[in-house]
Formats: structure tokens, C-alpha cells, sequence
């Protein structure tokens, strides 16, 4: 079965601002974002890459076009399930404020049990991400052949939800996981099991280095920005 690259998008207007964005249009790469763009056809040179399919949000987008300049004969798919988490209400809200709500308690130790107000649970997030890699494996297998590589350009949160599935860790797990901005995410998909073979990497350990802030115990919703 073939191999699925993963790709967050690059920091963006939302992550520096810190506002959970979701599906709030508008949402850009900032100056950082488009440069971590610009340097992902390198990144990416030596892989012979079939398909690329996107979520239809603009900084997913914004975040291939780069790629597809520099590879003219790849067509993107736009797919609606890789599309970032339905926040809801909190769409659009600051992560500061968010902060108190009690629901985030619930999204960071039980996540499973956790649904946006006005938009979706995070079991429906994962389900319906984990639905369309399986289809994707066995479009891009029939169409390239079972050693086929593969992009997805998605969402931190839908990402962490891909690797926690793809490690059989249960969902309320899935915030132990950390994907940056702009990182490269690989699982090899095989008959009868999927392997994880590189996760968040960005080709720059800045962001391992000690802080002026020590982080938090809570895991970033949404994804965070990444190094400064």
C-alpha cells in the first residue's frame, strides 16, 4: 500500500495571533508561513509524488502552491475530511479565553468525550480523516501502484488524529503528539498494519532549544506556531 506524506500547513495569520481559526475563511500563511512554504519543493525533491490532495482551506492551499509551481504535471485534489476540526463557536475565539472554558479541560485529558459547541466532536474529526486516507490509499494503489508516495496537506489537529491511528493509540492520547507548522508527517501503509516513519519534521531543531516561557501542560488546539 502506498506511502502517505503529510504536511501541516505553514504558520499562519491565526497561529501568531493565537486564534483558533477552524474554518474561519481568510486565514493566511504569514511571512514565516510563505517561506516555510518556499522551501518545501526542496524538502520534498527526491520523492516521486503521485498525487497531492489538500484540505480546501486557504492556508493549506497557499501552502502547496509553491510545490505545484515547481511541479507542473501534479493536479491538486481538494478533500473536505482533511479540512481542519468544526470548532464551532469557538471558531474565530482567542486560546487565551478559551483557556477557562470548562470544555477545554475535557478536549486536553478526555478528548474522545469532547464536542465543539455548535460544531463536531473530536471522534467525528478523526473518523472522518481516518475515512478518507483508507480511500486515498486504495485510489492512489490502484492509479500508481502499492510503493506510490503521496501528499496531504492538512491540520495539526487532524494530523496528530492520522499518527494516533495510525500507532493504534486510543484518541485521548492523540494530544501527546506535537506537529509544526510546515512539518513533514509520513506513514507507510501496508496490509496489515501502517508504520510511522517520520513525524513533525521541519529540518530545524530551534524549536527544541529552551524557551523564555517554559511551556504549559496543555497541548496547543488547533496546532501551534511552531519556533519563533
Amino acid at each position: 500500500m502506498p506511502t502517505l506524506i503529510l504536511v501541516r500547513h505553514g504558520r499562519s495569520t491565526a497561529n501568531t495571533s493565537g486564534v483558533l481559526a477552524g474554518w474561519t475563511p481568510g486565514v493566511a500563511l504569514d511571512e514565516r508561513g510563505t517561506a516555510q512554504a518556499a522551501a518545501l519543493p526542496g524538502r520534498l525533491a527526491a520523492l516521486p509524488i503521485s498525487e497531492v490532495v489538500t484540505s480546501p482551506l486557504q492556508r493549506c492551499r497557499e501552502t502547496l502552491r509553491p510545490l505545484l509551481d515547481a511541479r507542473p504535471e501534479l493536479r491538486p485534489h481538494t478533500e473536505d475530511r482533511i479540512g481542519e476540526a468544526h470548532y464551532g463557536d469557538w471558531s474565530g475565539r482567542k486560546l487565551a479565553e478559551l483557556t477557562d472554558e470548562p470544555l477545554m479541560e475535557v478536549v486536553q485529558a478526555h478528548p474522545s468525550a469532547a464536542a465543539f459547541p455548535g460544531g463536531e466532536s473530536m471522534r467525528a474529526m478523526q473518523a472522518r480523516a481516518v475515512e478518507a486516507v483508507r480511500e486515498w490509499n486504495a485510489r492512489v494503489e490502484r492509479d500508481h501502484g502499492a510503493d506510490a508516495v503521496y501528499l496531504m496537506c492538512s491540520h495539526g489537529d487532524i494530523i496528530k488524529s492520522l499518527v494516533a491511528d495510525a500507532l493504534g493509540l486510543h484518541l485521548d492520547l492523540f494530544q501527546r503528539i506535537s506537529v509544526e507548522p510546515c512539518s513533514i508527517t509520513a506513514i507507510r501503509y501496508t496490509r496489515l498494519r501502517p508504520f510511522l516513519v517520520r513525524l513533525g519534521d521541519t529540518g530545524d531543531l530551534t524549536s527544541l532549544a529552551p524557551r523564555d516561557e517554559t511551556p504549559g501542560p496543555n497541548a496547543p488546539v488547533g496546532g501551534d506556531a511552531g519556533a519563533p
